[in-house]
């Protein structure tokens, strides 16, 4: 199955009549094997009997709301490909072949009002409502999305697979976007000329409903300020925290001076940090994090997705490795640094960053860490090295110390040749 098309619809039967036909007419032209699944809450009306003589499926949600019968319409498709709709006619088919073309470009292609070429013929008052919902969910959580409350959508039906959802009110729209781009994934937007619905009365409860948002945003709020989320590394360099921001800008300084662009590099935990793009072009980003190493793409340098502790390397395969923010968060022990070490030829680079236990001021600095941005890294450091200690552990493998630079005399970045002689 190529597409499913999942329609939410509870006392439509008289758009369904009109829009099923259309449908059906548009799909075929697309050439794509099809199904067309309308998830209803049980509707006094004919929506039975419109979606059997339209050859559309049936489906009665179990939970309750725009939500629940997203979810429903989610579990139920078979296609590769979902596509999501109003059944109020608002939507209108024939921006199928727009989006079914864009679906290359990003897991998740939204029909924009809001990009140039989009517009929306909405009340008044709903219009200005829907420009702040936007404006404040789309800033406050830096997205590079202009309309998240477009309900006309192509899926990449795997995307959707594992999703923590709870919105069961119209907020269902932002939660998944959101989810979607946290993890990694690329979202496109098309433009799209919005048009009140043909007939009937629209669900829409304010207040309800606001109040649905908004605890929505806060939920929404906490997974982008951690560290589940994606681009969190790549965030924090435009951090509007002044002291967030100059700690990620000094070790990008530092780190970026230390690895030459003209050779083979290897940016071991490369994250989404903004490191990895301002690499030469012979570097390549390995990560654990399957959605970092996502929206890693936008960087254009290869990706590989493995662990530390099985680098899927040959021997002497890079000239510089580069393993910053990585080490503490790994179980002590010699494996991790002699794979680094195997990767290097006599005479390679290594440059090593991590925070400096060995120091007053990195814990006084963790402690305040944890308290203000308790979503973020501190927990997860579960070694600490000091600098005495690592240069005397890479000294055993073969590593002659060359430099050790700070950032505000906490985070130790050391750059080490390999001397050959190493105890592999």
């Amino acid at each position: 199955m190529d597409l499913s098309v999942v329609i939410p619809a509870w006392n439509e039967a008289g758009n369904l009549a009109k829009l099923l036909p259309q449908l059906h007419s548009t799909l075929q032209q697309l050439g794509c094997e099809y199904e067309i699944i309308v998830v209803d809450n049980h509707s006094p009306d004919e929506t039975a009997q419109v979606c059997s003589s339209a050859r559309a499926t049936l489906l009665q949600q179990t939970s309750p709301g725009y939500g629940g019968a997203l979810w429903a319409g989610f579990a139920a498709a078979k296609g590769e490909y979902i596509l999501t709709m109003d059944a109020d006619l608002s939507h209108t088919p024939d921006l199928l072949p727009n989006l079914w073309g864009a679906r290359q470009s990003a897991e998740l292609v939204v029909a924009s009002r809001y990009v140039e070429g989009g517009s929306t013929q909405m009340p008044g008052y709903r219009h200005v409502l829907s420009i702040i919902l936007n404006q404040v969910y789309t800033r406050i959580l830096s997205l590079p999305v202009k309309d998240i409350s477009s309900g006309f959508r192509l899926y990449r039906a795997s995307v959707l697979r594992g999703l923590d959802l709870r919105s069961s009110d119209f907020d269902a729209l932002e939660e998944i976007l959101i989810q979607v781009y946290a993890r990694g994934y690329k979202i496109a937007e098309i433009p799209f000329r919005y048009v009140p619905r043909d007939q009937g009365r629209s669900k829409v409860k304010l207040l309800r409903f606001g109040m649905a948002y908004l605890k929505t945003l806060w939920r929404m709020w906490k997974l982008r300020n951690s560290i589940a989320s994606a681009d969190y590394d790549a965030r924090a360099y435009d951090s509007p925290i002044a002291f967030q921001r100059y700690w990620q800008r000094r070790r990008y300084s530092i780190i970026t001076n230390l690895v030459r662009p003209d050779q083979t590099c290897l940016d071991i935990g490369c994250g989404s940090s903004r490191i990895l793009s301002a690499l030469g072009q012979k570097t390549v980003g390995l990560d654990v994090q399957q959605q970092k190493l996502l929206y890693c793409r936008l960087y254009c340098k290869p990706l590989v997705h493995a662990s530390i502790f099985a680098l899927p390397f040959a021997s002497s395969s890079f000239e510089q490795v580069l393993c910053s923010q990585v080490i503490e968060h790994l179980p002590a022990g010699e494996q991790p640094f002699a794979e680094m070490a195997r990767l290097l030829p006599t005479g390679g680079r290594l440059v090593l960053g991590t925070p400096d236990y060995g120091r007053l001021s990195w814990v006084v600095i963790e402690r305040f860490y944890k308290l203000f941005a308790p979503n973020a890294y501190a927990d997860e450091h579960i070694t600490h090295y000091s600098r005495g200690g690592l240069v005397r552990l890479m000294g055993r493998l073969g590593f002659r110390h060359l430099a050790t630079h700070y950032v505000l005399g906490s985070e130790m970045i050391l750059l080490f040749e390999k001397s050959g002689g190493e105890k592999l």
